[in-house]
């Protein structure tokens, strides 16, 4: 039995890939997640053997949430699922360390496939991102500095809270999301702003459009 966690933050999507994946003899959903946070408390109890991640999911998004998942698991298997293949994401996606990368448009046709190729130990890209990497999309020698450069410049607490305060949250609510106090995520905010040079909060949030933090549909 191939047990797999679905993480997205939309009811309809969710159900249909669960039905998808069901339909697979030896196949069976373990755990279903609305956001990044309740797919890593999943990830931590219920033991599965592959992870579909969507991206764009609130409060934590599928990328950092497969960063701490990968960090407790390093073994874990997962898949990511977007609406989108931009090269920014595409380079989060690679570095965050995920076995697969399926476009949400294709997930119809290729879901199957890409599951089947994570369970054998094999990655599973979209046409695109695969010849990306055969181009030698990850050679920094041929690149100028990318955009995630910036991003490794923060902690995995400061994209937390960068996402929370993109998607609207004030700084009380940062806190009690991060069971922070409101003095913490005030002086991770501060901090935030001087480390990127931003000046607003609507700096903070098209940075955290710009570098594939949250998502914009």
């Amino acid at each position: 039995m191939l047990r797999i966690l679905v993480a997205d933050d939309h009811d309809v999507a969710r159900r249909g890939i669960r039905s998808v994946l069901e339909s697979r003899a030896g196949w069976e959903v373990c755990g279903e997640a609305k956001d990044g946070r309740e797919a890593i408390a999943l990830a931590a109890t219920c033991k599965p053997d592959l992870i579909l991640l969507d991206i764009g999911m609130p409060n934590l998004n599928g990328l950092e949430a497969a960063r701490q998942i990968l960090a407790a698991s390093p073994d874990a298997l997962i898949l990511i699922l977007t609406m989108h293949d931009s090269d920014q994401i595409v380079r989060e996606v690679l570095r965050a360390g995920a076995r697969g990368f399926l476009l949400k448009s294709d997930a119809g046709r290729d879901l199957i496939a890409a599951v089947e190729a994570l369970q054998q130990q094999r990655t599973f890209f979209t046409t695109k991102v695969s010849q990306m990497v055969l181009n030698g999309f990850l050679n920094r020698e041929n690149q100028e500095l990318p955009e995630e450069e910036e991003l490794d410049v923060l902690t995995s607490r400061e994209r937390e809270v960068i996402q929370l305060l993109a998607e609207g949250k004030t700084s009380k609510e940062v806190a009690a999301t991060l069971n922070l106090s409101v003095k913490t995520a005030e002086t991770h905010r501060t901090n935030l702003m001087r480390k990127l040079d931003l000046h607003s909060v609507a700096d903070l949030t098209r940075y955290a459009v710009r570098n594939g933090i949250v998502q914009v549909f």
